[in-house]
C-alpha cells in the first residue's frame, strides 16, 4: 500500500513496513540501582562508529525496564544465536525470573553476559537521548566476544534461520 506524499503513516502502517526489514535479535542487560540483573529482548541494536567504538539501541519510554536502564552506567548486548529463540521470548515477556534460564556470567563491569551467543558487546553508557516514544542509548564498546554461532533473525513478527549465504 502506498501513501500519498503528504500522508504520515499510522503506527500500525509503520510497524508493518519496519517488519519487512530483517534484524538480529539481542538481549540487552544491565544491573539496576540495587544491583539486581535486568534485561529485555531488543532488535533495535546497531553499530554507530568504529573509532571510537560505539553502538546504540532504543527502549520504549513506557517499558518497565526503563528505570533500570536509565540508572545503569553499563549495559551488555548479547546477540542471540539461532538456537536461543526461547530466551528471546522469555526476555520479551514481563516476568521476575528471566535469568533463571541460560548460561549467565558477569562481564568485566559486573553486567550479565549470556554464553552461547553469536556475539556480545560490553558497553559503557555515554549518552541517552529522548527521541519520540523511545530513549536511545549510546554505548562505548569496552569489549567484544564473538563465536561461530549462527545468529537468530527476526522479520515480519517471526524468528528465522539464516539460510544459505549468497
Amino acid at each position: 500500500m502506498l501513501l500519498a506524499a503528504d500522508a504520515e503513516p499510522s503506527p500500525q502502517q509503520l510497524r508493518q513496513a519496519l517488519g519487512r526489514f530483517a534484524t538480529g535479535v539481542t538481549i540487552v542487560t544491565c544491573r539496576d540501582a540495587a544491583g539486581a540483573p535486568a534485561g529485555l529482548t531488543v532488535n533495535s541494536f546497531s553499530g554507530v562508529s568504529l573509532d571510537p567504538p560505539l553502538v546504540l539501541w532504543s527502549l520504549r519510554r513506557a517499558s518497565p525496564s526503563l528505570k533500570a536502564f536509565g540508572a545503569a552506567r553499563h549495559f551488555n548486548v548479547n546477540v542471540l544465536a539461532e538456537n536461543q529463540s526461547g530466551l528471546s521470548k522469555r526476555f520479551a515477556a514481563s516476568r521476575p525470573d528471566k535469568f533463571a534460564e541460560g548460561s549467565w556470567s558477569d562481564g568485566r563491569t559486573g553486567v550479565p553476559l549470556l554464553g552461547g551467543c553469536a556475539a556480545t558487546f560490553e558497553c559503557e553508557v555515554i549518552a541517552r537521548h529522548d527521541i519520540g516514544d523511545h530513549v536511545l542509548f549510546v554505548g562505548r564498546v569496552l569489549g567484544v566476544h564473538t563465536s561461530t554461532a549462527v545468529p537468530l533473525l527476526f522479520q515480519a513478527g517471526r524468528y528465522h534461520a539464516l539460510g544459505k549465504v549468497v
